[in-house]
């Protein structure tokens, strides 16, 4: 057991010592078992502090420390690097949330956040007294990359680990690459086309031997985890008989009369059976779309040098270091019937307008008209307070504004109508704002809670908007065509990745990164990151700018050839193990096999390079045979005997506040002061929001609404919920 401990509880400017009184637990630890240093600090990350505490490990000769302070994805490592400076052993360290557990969810109760962080605190000390120096795992790596996504996002990051000597695999779920940046014909706000730099960068990866791309190719195994992850890759054929030439391929094609619509386009026109996405499309190999052709023998049995039937799903085994995922987003598809879409004809989609201009190169033509007025309704999908996407897409505004400039540049004299909520163009994109409103676009501002309606009145369209602009005025547009603005949605196929990697997914659905500052790319999964627009809305740039971030996280840990990893993993107590082979099974990481060992007995054998320490295998042991290092029964037993020990600490003491605060505390405690009886009698029989009090006691809003948050942080009322349209909070005596 580690008998002389440091403990360093931090005040975090206020964020903690406003509600916990770190001092009085300072003093209170100081007299534990085994603690032979006990501080409270302003900032325990500070390099002030941090020299201070190397000074303190080598001075007072600690085997242990324990610093109470925020959560520990923040600073753990932080610490870590200090234990390690000083020449203590990091896994000797451990780090106690006091913020995020105590002080900030308790801050209307500071005696008992007190109390509960000293039971944390001493759960800690219990904790650290049973930790062991362990030392790191040196695992193999293989130099080797995947890139789940071949939009753009995924391309440049490939280019950028492959430059670095990386083997790269490129696996694209379309036959087809390039993602939605194909389906524009031009891009904000360089003008560039889509589908030139996709030319462009694929061109550029055909120059490196060390990346390999797999089209039609989707995930289906992965087992294994940083350094060395195993993965099945199933690739769908094209059905085209590779060793034919193109002349003859292509005169099959032009032969071809069977039709189906195109996906690409949205619906708005047809394919053929044999067919790519455009006509330069790459990989430069169409497919056949056997489903289309099966009832056209004939054809088939012309061209059956070209069409290749017996082509079969190839699983194709792949070993890695490390993986990105860059599988990027799908567009938002209205309900039927929202805003009159797939009801009412002439309402379409912004991503359907835009492959409409890119089919109509003269004029603008949709149902067989010409179209001479459009409207935008924008945020339809996004932003929505009861809906399930709550978030702003971030580039729809622009997105729409420069799609509006190009109808104008294109087709000549086109009347654009936005129907906004907030105008987004944020950063050097507002330019395109000023453009489009010196051009002669009509702007009318909306609230989600009284939506422009879209009805048919007669033959054509009538579009009613309420325009906040001028005093909530009923206008009434006659469009030729409406416009939906819709935003970004996480992929349908995001929970089949998420099952796979193991990587989170958040409350919008996209997926997860560990922190959006500190670590914007890398998951929960170690080996695992994540780029562009798979984990929320991003313009073409920012998505790139992800991409290569998690590009050159994986150059960086591929680099040496091996890493080193956490010690946390499974161990087993040969001696009670019996292998009834129940960890096998549930471990989602393959790292538990039937082992024998040197007395011929048959265990369970953990492979500590794949372990990743998630201790699913613990509890279903019937032997208790295994345990997982740093989370042993003796650390767990020792942590709940501390946090359930019994701690006094007198109320007056608790606060940890100035004295003017405590006369605060005593007043409230003695007598409260008139307003507050007023304010009290106003809701002593039912809850109240801040305008029925101010109706009731006929005092100034401001007035009100600061007794009442001062009354809530003391403990004197409490909210109950919120009125109707979600405006207010409801108040009730506590």
């Amino acid at each position: 057991m580690r008998k002389r401990i440091g403990v360093y509880i931090c005040h975090c400017g206020g964020n903690i010592s406003d509600y916990v009184d770190v001092e009085e637990l300072s003093k209170m630890f100081h007299k534990e078992d085994g603690v032979v240093v006990s501080k409270d600090v302003m900032f325990a990350c500070a390099d002030s502090n941090q020299k201070a505490m190397v000074e303190d490990i080598q001075k007072h000769n600690l085997d242990a420390i324990v610093v109470a302070s925020c959560s520990p994805k923040l600073h753990l490592h932080t610490f870590r690097g200090v234990a390690g400076r000083a020449g203590l052993n990091p896994n000797n360290y451990v780090q106690v949330n006091i913020r995020e557990q105590c002080s900030w969810p308790h801050s209307d109760r500071p005696r008992e956040a007190t109390v509960k962080a000293a039971g944390l605190i001493r759960a800690g000390i219990n904790r650290v007294s049973f930790s062991e120096a362990l030392d790191n795992i040196e695992i193999e790596v293989k130099k080797a990359a995947m890139v789940i996504g071949v939009g753009i996002s995924g391309m440049k990051a490939a280019i950028d680990l492959a430059r670095s000597g990386n083997e790269v695999y490129l696996v694209e779920k379309d036959y087809f690459v390039g993602g939605r940046i194909t389906q524009r014909e031009k891009l904000f706000t360089t003008g560039q086309s889509g589908k030139e730099i996709v030319k462009k960068l694929y061109d550029e990866i055909k120059l490196y031997k060390n990346i390999t791309v797999f089209t039609g190719a989707t995930i289906e195994k992965v087992t294994g985890s940083l350094g060395n992850f195993n993965i099945e890759v199933k690739v769908k054929p094209r059905y085209i008989n590779g060793k034919i030439d193109k002349q003859t391929v292509n005169r099959a094609m032009d032969d071809l009369q069977v039709y189906v619509d195109d996906e690409f386009n949205f619906g708005l026109s047809k394919r053929k059976a044999i067919y790519k996405n455009y006509p330069d499309a790459l990989p430069d190999v169409p497919v056949v779309d056997v489903e289309a052709l099966k009832d056209h023998p004939d054809y088939l049995e012309k061209y059956k040098s070209v069409i290749n039937l017996n082509e079969k799903e190839e699983t194709i085994a792949l070993l890695v270091g490390s993986v990105l995922v860059t599988t990027g987003f799908d567009n938002y598809e209205p309900k039927e019937g929202e805003f009159g879409y797939k009801n009412i004809p002439n309402v379409i989609t912004l991503p359907q307008l835009n492959r409409l201009m890119e089919l109509s190169p003269e004029k603008l033509i949709y149902n067989g008209k010409e179209i001479h007025n459009v409207a935008f309704i924008y945020c339809v999908g996004s932003r929505q307070k009861k809906g399930e996407n709550k978030y702003c897409s971030r580039h729809c505004c622009t997105s729409t504004i420069y799609t509006a400039l190009q109808l104008k540049e294109k087709y000549g004299k086109i009347q654009n109508f936005h129907l906004y909520r907030d105008i987004r163009t944020y950063g050097k994109q507002e330019i395109l704002y000023e453009q489009a409103s010196k051009q002669g676009d009509l702007f009318f501002k909306y609230e989600e809670k009284e939506l422009p309606t879209v009805e048919m009145n007669g033959k054509g369209i009538s579009l009613k908007v309420k325009d906040y602009l001028t005093g909530k005025k009923e206008l009434e547009i006659a469009p030729d065509l409406v416009v939906l603005v819709t935003g970004m949605v996480a992929r349908t196929d995001a929970p089949h990745i998420s099952e796979l990697f193991k990587i989170p997914i958040g409350n919008d659905k996209f997926f997860n990164e560990i922190h959006p500052k500190l670590k914007p790319v890398e998951t929960v999964i170690k080996g695992v990151y994540i780029g562009g627009t798979c984990q929320g809305p991003k313009n073409v740039s920012e998505a790139v700018q992800s991409s290569l971030a998690g590009a050159s996280k994986i150059t960086a840990l591929l680099k040496s050839g091996t890493v080193m990893g956490d010690p946390v993993v499974a161990r087993v107590n040969a001696d009670a193990c019996t292998w009834c082979g129940k960890c096998a099974e549930v471990c989602d990481y393959t790292a538990i096999r039937e082992t024998v060992n040197e007395a011929g007995k048959h265990i369970a054998g953990v492979n500590k390079g794949v372990c990743a320490g998630c201790g699913i295998c613990a509890p279903v042991c019937p032997v208790n045979a295994i345990e997982i290092a740093k989370y042993t029964d003796n650390e767990i037993e020792a942590m709940i005997d501390g946090f359930a020990a019994k701690v006094e600490i007198k109320e007056k003491e608790a606060s940890g506040i100035t004295e003017e605060k405590a006369d605060v505390v005593a007043a409230h405690m003695k007598e409260y002061p008139q307003i507050w009886k007023d304010i009290l009698a106003t809701i002593e029989s039912d809850k109240k929001t801040i305008p029925e009090v101010v109706d009731m006691l006929k005092i100034a809003p401001e007035m009100v609404t600061y007794h009442l948050m001062t009354m809530n942080k003391y403990g004197v009322v409490a909210p109950a919920g919120t009125n109707e349209k979600e405006e207010y909070y409801y108040y009730k005596m506590k």
